[in-house]
């Protein structure tokens, strides 16, 4: 699977919020958000189920299939 940063980013910025606002909301650096942004890494599973219910989002817009 891959993550659709965009659309959180998308979101944050509709929402007026900061990726520091995210890392805070999910116990996470910012590093750590930052990176994920970058896509240096990618948030497990179970962070995507907290960052759609922080952004009131339906957890399935944060998923990409990465099938051809």
């Amino acid at each position: 699977y891959g993550i659709r940063m965009d659309f959180i980013l998308r979101m944050l910025l509709i929402l007026g919020r900061t990726n520091r606002w995210l890392a805070e909301q999910l116990g996470k650096t910012e590093h750590t958000v930052s990176r994920w942004c970058q896509n240096k890494t990618q948030p497990t599973i179970a962070i995507l189920g907290q960052i759609a219910q922080i952004l009131d989002v339906d957890v399935r817009l944060l998923i990409k299939s990465t099938k051809d």
